[in-house]
Protein backbone atom coordinates (compact mmCIF):
# COMPACT_ATOMS: atom_id res chain seq x y z
CA UNK A 1 0.00 0.00 0.00
CA UNK A 2 1.36 3.37 -0.82
CA UNK A 3 2.22 6.41 1.65
CA UNK A 4 -0.02 8.79 1.83
CA UNK A 5 1.41 12.32 2.48
CA UNK A 6 -0.67 15.80 2.64
CA UNK A 7 1.30 18.90 1.45
CA UNK A 8 -0.77 21.97 2.64
CA UNK A 9 0.22 25.02 1.21
CA UNK A 10 -1.00 29.04 1.32
CA UNK A 11 -0.38 31.94 -0.49
CA UNK A 12 3.18 33.11 0.59
CA UNK A 13 4.86 29.78 1.07
CA UNK A 14 7.95 29.21 0.20
CA UNK A 15 8.33 27.46 -3.13
CA UNK A 16 11.47 25.87 -2.70
CA UNK A 17 10.31 24.00 0.33
CA UNK A 18 6.86 22.84 -1.00
CA UNK A 19 8.41 21.84 -4.46
CA UNK A 20 11.14 20.18 -2.64
CA UNK A 21 8.91 18.13 -0.69
CA UNK A 22 6.23 17.06 -3.52
CA UNK A 23 9.11 16.00 -5.79
CA UNK A 24 10.92 13.83 -3.75
CA UNK A 25 8.55 12.27 -2.05
CA UNK A 26 6.76 11.33 -5.36
CA UNK A 27 10.23 10.28 -6.29
CA UNK A 28 10.19 8.08 -3.28
CA UNK A 29 6.57 6.31 -4.48
CA UNK A 30 4.39 8.17 -1.69
CA UNK A 31 1.31 9.38 -2.83
CA UNK A 32 1.42 12.70 -2.32
CA UNK A 33 -1.88 15.60 -2.34
CA UNK A 34 -1.53 18.99 -2.30
CA UNK A 35 -4.51 21.05 -0.61
CA UNK A 36 -4.37 24.74 0.40
CA UNK A 37 -6.06 26.29 3.28
CA UNK A 38 -6.90 29.42 0.40
CA UNK A 39 -7.76 28.71 -2.77
CA UNK A 40 -6.44 25.96 -5.65
CA UNK A 41 -4.27 28.81 -7.06
CA UNK A 42 -2.17 30.39 -5.36
CA UNK A 43 0.60 32.70 -4.89
CA UNK A 44 4.19 31.30 -3.69
CA UNK A 45 6.69 33.95 -1.61
CA UNK A 46 8.46 34.26 -4.45
CA UNK A 47 5.52 34.88 -7.34
CA UNK A 48 5.57 31.54 -8.37
CA UNK A 49 2.09 30.25 -9.18
CA UNK A 50 1.19 27.22 -7.70
CA UNK A 51 -2.02 25.00 -8.11
CA UNK A 52 -3.28 22.30 -5.07
CA UNK A 53 -4.69 19.51 -5.96
CA UNK A 54 -8.07 20.00 -3.58
CA UNK A 55 -9.07 22.49 -0.74
CA UNK A 56 -8.15 21.45 2.85
CA UNK A 57 -11.61 21.34 3.52
CA UNK A 58 -12.13 18.15 1.40
CA UNK A 59 -9.47 15.95 3.26
CA UNK A 60 -10.99 16.20 6.93
CA UNK A 61 -11.58 12.78 7.34
CA UNK A 62 -8.95 11.18 5.26
CA UNK A 63 -5.89 9.48 7.04
CA UNK A 64 -1.93 10.24 6.21
CA UNK A 65 0.85 8.90 7.02
CA UNK A 66 2.90 12.18 7.18
CA UNK A 67 1.42 15.61 7.18
CA UNK A 68 4.77 18.17 5.88
CA UNK A 69 4.23 21.95 5.85
CA UNK A 70 6.37 24.12 3.99
CA UNK A 71 7.35 27.45 5.48
CA UNK A 72 7.32 30.88 4.47
CA UNK A 73 6.43 33.93 6.78
CA UNK A 74 3.22 34.68 4.70
CA UNK A 75 2.29 30.77 4.16
CA UNK A 76 3.44 29.47 7.65
CA UNK A 77 0.45 32.82 8.72
CA UNK A 78 -1.81 31.56 6.78
CA UNK A 79 -1.52 27.74 7.64
CA UNK A 80 -1.54 28.83 10.94
CA UNK A 81 -4.74 30.46 11.29
CA UNK A 82 -6.49 27.14 8.98
CA UNK A 83 -8.73 25.99 12.04
CA UNK A 84 -9.50 22.87 9.41
CA UNK A 85 -5.72 22.44 8.90
CA UNK A 86 -4.45 22.64 12.78
CA UNK A 87 -7.80 20.20 13.52
CA UNK A 88 -5.97 17.56 11.09
CA UNK A 89 -2.49 18.15 12.14
CA UNK A 90 -3.89 17.89 15.63
CA UNK A 91 -5.55 14.28 15.17
CA UNK A 92 -2.32 13.29 12.91
CA UNK A 93 -0.49 14.27 16.36
CA UNK A 94 -2.52 12.22 18.40
CA UNK A 95 -2.37 8.96 16.32
CA UNK A 96 1.18 8.94 16.76
CA UNK A 97 1.55 9.30 12.70
CA UNK A 98 4.31 11.46 11.36
CA UNK A 99 3.92 15.33 10.81
CA UNK A 100 6.82 18.09 10.39
CA UNK A 101 7.40 21.66 9.36
CA UNK A 102 10.03 23.47 8.30
CA UNK A 103 11.03 27.25 7.90
CA UNK A 104 9.13 29.22 9.77
CA UNK A 105 6.42 26.64 10.20
CA UNK A 106 7.80 24.88 13.56
CA UNK A 107 7.93 28.29 15.10
CA UNK A 108 4.24 29.94 13.60
CA UNK A 109 1.93 26.99 13.42
CA UNK A 110 3.42 23.87 15.28
CA UNK A 111 4.57 26.13 18.44
CA UNK A 112 1.54 28.49 19.13
CA UNK A 113 -0.82 25.18 18.21
CA UNK A 114 1.05 23.08 21.43
CA UNK A 115 2.40 20.45 18.42
CA UNK A 116 5.68 20.45 19.64
CA UNK A 117 5.54 20.37 23.34
CA UNK A 118 8.99 19.33 25.02
CA UNK A 119 9.87 17.82 21.54
CA UNK A 120 13.18 19.25 20.38
CA UNK A 121 12.92 21.37 16.92
CA UNK A 122 14.84 23.66 14.11
CA UNK A 123 13.18 26.69 12.31
CA UNK A 124 14.40 29.44 10.43
CA UNK A 125 16.94 31.35 12.79
CA UNK A 126 14.41 34.41 12.51
CA UNK A 127 12.15 32.74 14.43
CA UNK A 128 13.83 30.22 16.80
CA UNK A 129 13.56 32.30 20.04
CA UNK A 130 9.97 31.33 19.53
CA UNK A 131 11.02 27.55 19.99
CA UNK A 132 10.92 26.36 23.41
CA UNK A 133 12.83 23.40 22.93
CA UNK A 134 15.37 24.57 20.10
CA UNK A 135 17.95 22.94 18.30
CA UNK A 136 20.39 24.44 16.22
CA UNK A 137 20.86 21.35 13.24
CA UNK A 138 19.41 21.82 9.75
CA UNK A 139 17.15 18.94 10.27
CA UNK A 140 15.44 17.74 13.70
CA UNK A 141 13.24 14.11 14.32
CA UNK A 142 12.31 13.88 17.44
CA UNK A 143 8.64 11.71 18.72
CA UNK A 144 7.35 11.41 15.82
CA UNK A 145 8.05 15.33 14.44
CA UNK A 146 10.39 16.37 11.77
CA UNK A 147 11.31 19.63 11.90
CA UNK A 148 13.98 21.79 9.01
CA UNK A 149 16.21 24.65 9.22
CA UNK A 150 15.13 26.56 5.84
CA UNK A 151 14.57 26.38 1.77
CA UNK A 152 18.47 25.49 2.14
CA UNK A 153 17.35 22.49 4.18
CA UNK A 154 14.99 21.79 1.83
CA UNK A 155 16.35 18.76 0.37
CA UNK A 156 17.64 17.07 3.39
CA UNK A 157 14.48 17.36 5.25
CA UNK A 158 12.76 15.48 2.23
CA UNK A 159 15.32 13.08 2.27
CA UNK A 160 14.70 12.74 6.47
CA UNK A 161 11.00 12.38 5.49
CA UNK A 162 11.82 9.70 2.45
CA UNK A 163 13.91 7.60 5.27
CA UNK A 164 11.20 7.89 7.97
CA UNK A 165 8.26 6.62 5.30
CA UNK A 166 10.36 4.26 3.23
CA UNK A 167 13.80 3.61 4.94
CA UNK A 168 17.53 4.73 4.11
CA UNK A 169 18.09 2.45 1.52
CA UNK A 170 15.51 3.99 -0.46
CA UNK A 171 16.89 7.31 0.23
CA UNK A 172 19.93 5.85 -1.05
CA UNK A 173 18.41 5.10 -3.83
CA UNK A 174 17.00 8.18 -4.76
CA UNK A 175 20.74 10.04 -3.95
CA UNK A 176 22.15 7.50 -6.68
CA UNK A 177 19.43 8.51 -9.29
CA UNK A 178 19.61 12.10 -8.67
CA UNK A 179 23.42 12.54 -8.33
CA UNK A 180 23.23 13.77 -4.44
CA UNK A 181 26.44 13.41 -3.04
Amino acid sequence: MKKKVLIPVADGVEEIEAVTQIDILRRAGAEVTVASVNRLNIIASRGVKLEADCLIGELKETEFDLISLPGGLKGAENLRDSAILIGILKKQQSAGRLYGAICASPAVVFEPHGLLGDKKATCYPDFSDKLKNKSDARVVFDQGCVTGKGPGAALEYSLKLVELLFGEARVQELKEAMVIE
